[in-house]
C-alpha cells in the first residue's frame, strides 16, 4: 500500500483502518486525503448526495435524515437547546485530531490553514459580511462576554436589554454593573410578542441620556423573532452600540449581518448550523472597532482588532465548522427556513386539537421558523419533559420562564411529521 491512503504523511496522515471506520467524507471535507476506493468504506462514503430541496414535506427530506446519526426510535426535538451534527461533520472532526495525533505539528498546521482558507471565508460568504470581521469562538456565550466587555463605558452609563435575553446576554453586563459601577437597564417586552410598533416603543420610551448601548435578542430563547433591524436603526439614529445576540437565529433562515446593521453579533453554530459542539463567532463590524475594542490586546488597532481569545484553540473542531456550513449551504437556507416553517405550522395545526392548550407563539413575523412554546392547562413543564423522553423517546424541553409554565419544540430538517403527532399524542395523554 503506498501514498497517501497508506498513511503518506505529506498529506496530514490518515491511514486505511481510519479509512474503514470513518468513511472517506470526513478526511474529504477537510482537505485531507481522500480513500473512497477502500473496500468496505464506512457508510458516510455511501449515504445519498446532498442537492437542493424541492419542496417542505417530508417526502422531500427523506434522503437528508439519512445523513444523521440519532438512535433509531428516538425523536429529537430539542434543536434549540444544542444541535444534532451530521455524520460528514462527525467524520470532519474524528479525521482532524486523527491528523494531529499522527503528526501534531503538521496536523495543526494543515487544520489551520482549511480554517483561515475554508471556514471563516465560508462563514463570512454565509452571513454576507468581511472575513476579517469574524472572530471564531466556542459559542454565543463567549463572543457575547467579548461583545460587552469590549464596549466603552463608564461609571453611570447605561446598557439596555430586554426582560427575555438568555442568561449568557445579561451576566456579562451584570459583571460590568459589579466591577465597574455601569448601569444595567431592563426592558420589558411581554410573552407572547406584541407587534413591532409596541416592541419599538418600548425600547424608545426605555432610552435615557445615560444610555450607550442597547443589546437584545435575534430570537429569544422561547422562539420570538425581535424586529432587529428596525431596533438597530433606532440605536443608529440615538448614537448607540447595538450588540444582538443571534444564537437562535442563524441556520433556522438567512441571516444578512451587514443589512441587519447591528455592530455586533454573537453566534452559536453548534445549534441550528449543525456545527461541532463548541463552535461559534463574533461578528464585530469594520466601522464599529472604535467602539467595540478587544479584551485581549494592548496594542490593538482598528486594523487590527485582534478580538481572538489567545491560546491554543480546538482546530480540529473549528475546521469541521466548513463541513457543517458546506452541509447547510448544499441545501440552502431558504429551504432550511421552509422545511422548518413547515414543521412548526404542522406542529401549531395538532396542538390546536388537544384540549387545555395554549401556543404562546406569535404569527410568522413574530416567531422563529423553528421554536414553539405552548402551555398545557394543570401541566408542569419540567416533569412533562422527563416523562414524554421516557414514554415515546422523544427530546423536548421546558420554557419556565417570562411568566410561563411552558414547553419548547424545536424542529429542524430531520425531523417529521410522524414525530411530531407521536409527540401530541403522548401530550394530549400526560396530566399533572
Amino acid at each position: 500500500m503506498t501514498g497517501a491512503c497508506a498513511g503518506d504523511d505529506r498529506h496530514g496522515l490518515i491511514g486505511r483502518r481510519e479509512w474503514l471506520r470513518l468513511g472517506a467524507t470526513g478526511a474529504a471535507a477537510l482537505g485531507l486525503p481522500a480513500c473512497a476506493a477502500w473496500e468496505g468504506d464506512a457508510s458516510s462514503a455511501e449515504l445519498p448526495p446532498l442537492r437542493a430541496r424541492a419542496g417542505p414535506g417530508d417526502a422531500d427530506w427523506d434522503d437528508v435524515r439519512a445523513h444523521f446519526l440519532v438512535e433509531p426510535g428516538t425523536a429529537y426535538l430539542n434543536n434549540a437547546s444544542i444541535g444534532m451534527p451530521p455524520r460528514q461533520v462527525v467524520d470532519a472532526v474524528a479525521a482532524g485530531y486523527r491528523a494531529m495525533a499522527e503528526l501534531p505539528a503538521r496536523g495543526r498546521s494543515d487544520l489551520s490553514a482549511r480554517i483561515a482558507e475554508h471556514v471563516v471565508p465560508g462563514l463570512a460568504k454565509l452571513f454576507s459580511v468581511r472575513p476579517d470581521e469574524l472572530t471564531l469562538t466556542r459559542n454565543a456565550s463567549e463572543a457575547l462576554h467579548l461583545q460587552s466587555i469590549g464596549v466603552a463605558l463608564g461609571p453611570g452609563d447605561e446598557v439596555l436589554i430586554t426582560s427575555q435575553e438568555h442568561p449568557a446576554g445579561r451576566r456579562p453586563w451584570e459583571f460590568r454593573q459589579v466591577r465597574e459601577g455601569i448601569r444595567v437597564n431592563e426592558v420589558f417586552i411581554p410573552s407572547p410578542l406584541p407587534p413591532e410598533e409596541e416592541v419599538l416603543s418600548r425600547f424608545e420610551d426605555a432610552i435615557t441620556p445615560r444610555t450607550r448601548a442597547v443589546a437584545f435578542c435575534h430570537v429569544t430563547r422561547g422562539g420570538h423573532l425581535y424586529p432587529v433591524e428596525a431596533i438597530c436603526r433606532l440605536a443608529r439614529e440615538r448614537r448607540l452600540v447595538s450588540l444582538v445576540d443571534g444564537a437562535q437565529a442563524v441556520g433556522q433562515f438567512p441571516v444578512d449581518l451587514t443589512s441587519l446593521g447591528c455592530d455586533a453579533y454573537s453566534v452559536s453554530l453548534h445549534k441550528w448550523m449543525l456545527a461541532p459542539a463548541g463552535t461559534g463567532f463574533l461578528f464585530v463590524r469594520r466601522d464599529a472597532r472604535d467602539r467595540i475594542r478587544t479584551a485581549f490586546a494592548p496594542d490593538a488597532t482598528p486594523e487590527q482588532p485582534q478580538f481572538d481569545p489567545p491560546g491554543t484553540a480546538a482546530f480540529p473542531v473549528r475546521a469541521a465548522i466548513g463541513t457543517a456550513v458546506d452541509f447547510v449551504a448544499t441545501l440552502g437556507l431558504e429551504a432550511v427556513e421552509a422545511r422548518c416553517r413547515f414543521l412548526s405550522d404542522h406542529l401549531k395545526s395538532r396542538l390546536a386539537e388537544v384540549s387545555g392548550v395554549t401556543l404562546l407563539s406569535g404569527a410568522r413575523d413574530r416567531s422563529a421558523p423553528g421554536s414553539t412554546i405552548f402551555e398545557k392547562e394543570d401541566l408542569d413543564a419540567v416533569a412533562a419533559v422527563g416523562a414524554i423522553e421516557a414514554s415515546i423517546s422523544s427530546h423536548i424541553d421546558e420554557h419556565q420562564r417570562d411568566g410561563h409554565n411552558a414547553i419548547r419544540i424545536s424542529t429542524h430538517i430531520y425531523n417529521t411529521t410522524e414525530q411530531v403527532d407521536r409527540f401530541v399524542e403522548a401530550l394530549a395523554r400526560t396530566t399533572g
